[in-house]
């Protein structure tokens, strides 16, 4: 299956440049990442917070079919312009890797199609590369499928 979401890692830079374009306008993509209930269905995820404005905070928690948290992660909100860029923190809690700053910036390309870029900077460039050790790449791909799949359902 094709990627439609590219990773771009440089050598020795802490970060990672993650770009998608979306058959979504704008406005629509926008919201899959700022309304509760979408983001529950694309991220397959339990929203626990999301108070999407400046200075504002989100908590997300999965669990297993046995009720066990497998996941759990948090941020804060630091800047919010509607339809144009989210910068937030994003901390996975119980893992080896630490808070990462966040740079989504939400462009639109035509009415019906639209891109993010993100841009997620670490702690060091050993913390980045740890995390494309992961299958994060493959990972972030197939929630972006997902994503274009549920927010293509609120046209």
């Amino acid at each position: 299956m094709e990627r439609k979401t590219r990773v771009n890692a440089e050598a020795g830079k802490q970060e990672i440049v993650v770009t998608r374009d979306f058959e979504l306008p704008l406005e629509l993509l926008f919201k899959a990442y700022t309304d509760p209930d979408i983001v529950a269905q694309w991220m397959g995820t339990k929203v626990l917070k999301l108070d999407s404005k400046p200075h504002g905070s989100y908590r997300f928690e999965t669990s297993d079919p046995a009720g066990n948290v497998v996941f759990r992660a948090n941020g804060t909100i630091h800047e919010f312009v509607p339809g144009k860029k989210i910068t937030r923190t994003f901390e996975m809690e119980n893992t080896p890797f630490p808070v990462q700053l966040e740079f989504l910036e939400f462009e639109s390309l035509t009415p019906d199609t639209s891109r993010l870029v993100m841009q997620m900077v670490f702690k060091s460039v050993a913390h980045r590369n740890n995390m494309l050790k992961l299958p994060f790449a493959q990972g972030i791909n197939m929630a972006h499928n997902r994503l274009q799949e549920v927010a293509g359902k609120y046209r």
